[in-house]
């Protein structure tokens, strides 16, 4: 039938329709739904689709892992990820098997892509979870693997069906959460109970390792006033998130009036160049675990909305993420101690009060 002349082309319900119709070609018929609750038993290999390439998102899928090691705690997981230090976050849960790495940027690295592709398809998988409800890589990936029963958000930006599907909360909007949701909702079970906080389970060894260092660059900075609460401040961020030292360092200035007993320290970016004029004592690493270890000594740690927030959180230190641009509803900081500051059209002054009174 012709397109009435007056009606607008729409260009996303051209793709939807060209996506569902790759899948019926490329996977053939659709899974058969299923009207009874995700099994809990007999669910021995898990897979998890995770597309994000960024550290935040990488850190925000470690909520779900949680659960299904609370759910299902006999079972292994597998993950299939284009976050390329996924092996590095993932590795110390004990029920994670195995990280197959995608290449970060779409199809760039094809031998790479399809090295994954096979050792997730070796496997014959009794669930697989596609997390994001909307990335369409990630439906993908669910179906090319073996998998006897699928999960997955539904909705018009997902095609491809799934043995259980559940809608996107509205009313939910965490980045952290939102798996953990998508677990409870497909199981039966209440989704309105505590949710999980990333956690890249530092061991002991590591701990032990980051008071050292820590002490280390105190003691290079020496200071007369003792017993202070030590503060790390990570200045950097990305795109319109970040600021320059014209607002960062009015805030601190205020900081430091109204928290005296508070001791800052600059955590160094990846650039390995201070953001804050090198007047704090400092500490710079490229090793995340490393860097994790160093921060979980801290008393407190605050920043913009950025991967190392996510980091300082799943290290388990009290985090306060100021937030200017992006929505501190879907990114924020969630758990004991843990703060999302609504900075939105804020003074440097007025954030650094909040900033006081949550340290």
């Amino acid at each position: 039938m012709a397109r009435p002349p007056h009606e607008p082309f729409d260009l996303d319900h051209l793709r939807r329709r060209v996506a569902r119709s790759l899948m019926r070609l490329l996977f053939g018929k659709p899974a058969e739904p299923s009207g009874a609750p995700l099994p809990r038993q007999g669910i021995y290999r898990i897979l998890v689709c995770h597309i994000s390439h960024t550290l935040g998102n990488a850190l925000l899928l470690t909520p779900l892992l949680q659960e299904l090691e609370a759910t299902y705690p006999g079972a292994q997981i597998d993950i299939v990820t284009r976050s390329q230090v996924g092996r590095e976050l993932y590795g110390h849960y004990d029920r994670v098997n195995a990280v197959f790495q995608m290449p970060a940027h779409g199809f760039g690295h094809p031998r790479q892509w399809l090295r994954a592709l096979r050792g997730m398809r070796k496997a014959h998988y009794d669930l697989a979870i596609d997390v994001d409800p909307q990335s369409q890589t990630g439906r993908l990936l669910l179906l090319k693997a073996r998998a006897t029963w699928t999960l997955g958000f539904s909705g018009p930006k997902k095609s491809g069906s799934v043995t259980h599907a559940v809608e996107v909360p509205e009313q939910l909007q965490s980045k952290g959460q939102r798996p953990v949701y998508l677990l409870r909702q497909a199981l039966g079970v209440s989704a309105d109970g505590d949710y999980p906080v990333p956690d890249i389970r530092l061991d002991e060894a590591e701990l032990a390792r980051g008071r050292r260092v820590l002490q280390r660059v105190l003691a290079a900075a020496p200071t007369d006033v003792q017993h202070r609460k030590i503060i790390g401040v990570f200045a950097n961020a990305t795109g319109p998130k970040l600021l320059g030292t014209d607002w960062w360092n009015p805030l601190l200035a205020a900081l430091e009036r109204l928290r005296p007993d508070c001791r800052l320290l600059e955590i160094v970016p990846m650039s390995g160049r201070s953001m804050l004029g090198s007047r704090y004592p400092s500490y710079f690493s490229t090793d995340l675990r490393q860097l994790g270890a160093v921060l979980a000594s801290l008393d407190g740690y605050l920043s913009l909305d950025c991967g190392i927030m996510h980091l300082a959180c799943a290290s388990r230190v009290p985090t306060l993420g100021i937030f200017t641009t992006t929505r501190a509803d879907e990114w924020g900081p969630y758990g004991p101690g843990n703060h999302a500051i609504h900075a939105y059209e804020l003074a440097p002054e007025a954030v650094a009060r909040e900033l006081a009174a949550r340290l």
